[in-house]
């Protein structure tokens, strides 16, 4: 074989090769974080660093001028997985791929990342100033609007809501304290919830002709609602600062999937057919931090 027939094939075996990982690394997007096929010239990979906070090491790379930090882990995953927290950007991959590949592949997705730590900053920053202090006066998100607060010390503890006046007023021993606020005022809100997802409910699985075997209450830091096949329904306690609109579009969500458990095309027309304003519903809790929400 002729040294131009041998350079050409080795051409073709390294172009394969590329094509080859390329195929296989299939990049999944949580929490809709990602998209677009940004390139970047790959720079001097800055070093490594161990956080001080949690003792977990960091990789650093350059991107866009700025070191940006990432927590890389590996699994028997078959794909490169993105996820943006309150510590930055954790990168779960395959023990076979090179950390070379997933820098390209962070390099592609630089535009989305840089975008979306910046809005976790930003959520972070909204949390720090709306973290509520529990007094007499502090406002309460609840059904889209705000209660205001009214603590009265007083032998016998009771609370009561004047819906009128938007006026939440909580009875109290002297001698409690700021947690014993919280656990009341909580449980008056998932008694609050309860009730109106009970009552929301039967409308809209009346409207799709579907029974659902039972609600219960959920407080999961990150899903608003779930459905079981065998149709248990499981709704966010939470939901309950939300307008109203947005709790109609959860439960019409979780019962479209007693026809469709997916989220195919055919599950979107489900939600729609009960549901004809979902788009607009959905964009709003979107754009709802949970972080904005008092902690309890």
């Amino acid at each position: 074989m002729s040294a131009g027939n041998s350079k050409n094939t080795a051409g073709s075996a390294q172009a394969s090769l590329i094509q080859g990982l390329q195929r296989a690394l299939q990049l999944d997007f949580f929490n809709d974080l990602f998209g677009g096929n940004e390139q970047a010239i790959t720079p001097r990979r800055p070093p490594n660093t161990i956080d001080p906070a949690n003792g977990v090491r960091k990789r650093q790379i350059l991107i866009q001028d700025q070191i940006l930090d990432y927590e890389l882990r590996r699994s028997k995953r078959r794909s490169i997985g993105f996820l943006i927290g309150d510590e930055g950007l954790r990168i779960t991959a395959p023990r076979w791929v090179t950390v070379a590949d997933i820098e390209q592949a962070i390099r592609e997705k630089q535009q989305w990342i840089i975008a979306k730590l910046s809005e976790k900053r930003e959520q972070n920053h909204r949390r720090k100033e709306a973290t509520m202090r529990w007094e007499d006066g502090a406002r309460l998100p609840y059904l889209g609007k705000h209660l205001t607060l009214r603590i009265r010390f007083q032998s016998r503890a009771s609370i009561h809501h004047e819906a009128e006046q938007d006026i939440l007023t909580i009875s109290i021993p002297p001698d409690s304290h700021e947690q014993q606020i919280k656990d009341r005022v909580k449980a008056w809100l998932q008694q609050e919830a309860k009730h109106l997802f009970n009552q929301r409910m039967p409308l809209f699985a009346q409207r799709l002709g579907v029974s659902y075997h039972s609600m219960s209450l959920s407080s999961a830091g990150t899903r608003w609602g779930s459905c079981t096949s065998q149709g248990k329904i499981r709704l966010n306690w939470r939901l309950i600062h939300f307008s109203i609109d947005i709790i109609d579009y959860v439960i019409a969500h979780e019962l479209s999937h007693l026809r469709e458990m997916n989220h195919s095309t055919k599950f979107w027309a489900t939600v729609e057919s009960i549901y004809p304003e979902y788009e607009h519903a959905k964009r709003k809790l979107r754009q709802h931090a949970s972080a904005e929400l008092p902690t309890f």
